[in-house]
């Protein structure tokens, strides 16, 4: 069966007679030959335009197939291609040979041409498959790597939604009893002050106990513990706020957004982390800038566009601290640059900046790959990055990028269109 896409061979051999007979016996057949007659011919040509199969013979003037070989698998863009040796050569250690530089088969001259043939369409039905199944291994990975992460964030959606809850309503009520308490102990404060003016001259042991109580520092003091109290219970409702909007990982529904509340929750969820550390020395505070343009309300999920922003947050504090740990320089202070602008009448993007370790183009290549992380194992998934890719590209119709280098920092843009619509094939889960 000729494929409909005629299959590129490359034949190699300093015979012209030998040549000549394969590129014709096989173009007959639907291939596509290409000639050549050295090997740095066939090195050039496999550069050129890489082939499917080569056809190669061993004895040849200065540059033999045993070395042709071994430079086309040390080159990555012709490594994969499957040579088959061609040669009179008939010696046992010859085919040895052919195999250890990474020939995938040998025929020995003078061939039959049914033979040759035969072997070829047998390669190319390996290589065939082997490419399918690679494509099902990356599909598979991909799926494996979209359901723990739906159920990681489903799980963590849910004990935080349950959390926010069970911590919201005591805070509630202590808040909301805070004013009562101030007014209570300022009528007591009253009371007893008034007391003291009527009757200046208490007795004995009344005296001992004011004494001993001090009380204009505890009438002073009383007012700060209240005042103490109000700004630490408007914190913790904060959070809990931050918490229950963060954590709606569940929910699906596309509607009008406001894009610059979801990053201020997703910088109040992370909080603590941008706080000094000791666990890295003396890690200083990390400075964080927003510059925020004037954006209207995007019409998208906003519960997995937190996700985007927490995994991408995230890895810019984790690398503002692995850059700190190795004392580079240029990381003082510890920055990262938050910033949103209009990009036309259908986009906006998000650009997420650090001055952190960077990455190497080797590494950045792969960022958005499932299960692929520079860190340590029991430190990273290898999902984040890979489900944000997801969510941005193939629920919101955006692009993700990142530039970055080593030692110079990060940034990711995020681009989205301003108005999302969810379909059958847009599946915001």
């Amino acid at each position: 069966m000729v494929p409909s896409q005629p299959i590129d061979i490359l034949v190699v051999d300093d015979t012209t007679e030998n040549v000549q007979l394969l590129s014709s016996l096989l173009s007959e057949q639907g291939y596509n030959v290409r000639k050549a007659v050295s090997g740095k011919m066939a090195l050039t040509a496999a550069k050129r335009r890489v082939p499917d199969l080569i056809l190669l013979d061993i004895k040849m003037p200065h540059m033999d197939g045993y070395t042709v070989c071994q430079y086309l698998k040390n080159d990555n863009t012709t490594c994969n291609v499957p040579v088959i040796f061609l040669s009179a050569l008939d010696e046992a250690a010859d085919k040895v040979k052919a195999f250890q530089v990474g020939g995938v088969d040998y025929i020995t001259k003078p061939f039959q041409f049914e033979e040759v043939l035969a072997r070829i369409q047998n390669q190319l039905t390996i290589q065939s498959l082997q490419q399918r199944l690679q494509q099902t291994i990356t599909e598979l990975k991909a799926s494996q790597a979209e359901i723990i992460q739906k159920e990681k964030m489903a799980s963590l959606g849910q004990l935080v939604a349950g959390m926010a809850h069970e911590i919201n309503n005591p805070i509630t009520f202590i808040y909301s009893n805070i004013a009562i308490v101030r007014e209570y102990a300022n009528n007591l404060l009253r009371i007893l002050q008034c007391y003291r003016q009527e009757y200046p001259h208490p007795s004995q042991s009344l005296q001992e106990i004011l004494e001993e109580t001090d009380f204009e520092f505890i009438a002073d003091d009383l007012h700060k513990l209240i005042d103490s109290m109000e700004v630490g219970s408007k914190r913790i409702r904060s959070t809990i706020l931050s918490l229950r909007h963060f954590s709606k990982l569940a929910s699906s529904e596309v509607k009008p957004t406001d894009i610059h509340e979801n990053i201020d929750s997703t910088l109040q969820m992370l909080q603590h982390r941008l706080q000094p550390s000791q666990d890295y020395g003396d890690f200083p505070t990390i400075d964080v800038v927003k510059s925020y343009g004037d954006l209207p309300s995007v019409t998208c999920s906003a519960s997995r566009l937190n996700q985007v922003f927490f995994y991408i947050i995230n890895n810019a504090i984790d690398a503002l601290q692995a850059a700190f740990a190795r004392e580079m320089s240029h990381c003082q202070p510890p920055t990262i640059w938050i910033s949103t602008k209009i990009l036309d009448s259908d986009r906006i993007q998000i650009a997420i900046a650090d001055n952190g370790v960077g990455m190497s183009e080797e590494t950045r290549s792969h960022l958005f790959d499932p299960f692929f992380t520079t860190k340590p194992v029991g430190e990273g998934s290898g999902l984040g990055l890979y489900a944000s890719y997801q969510i941005v590209t193939n629920e919101h119709g955006g692009t993700l990028h990142c530039h970055s280098e080593t030692e110079k920092g990060t940034e990711f843009l995020v681009q989205l269109p301003k108005q999302v619509e969810a379909s059958p094939t847009r599946e915001l889960a």
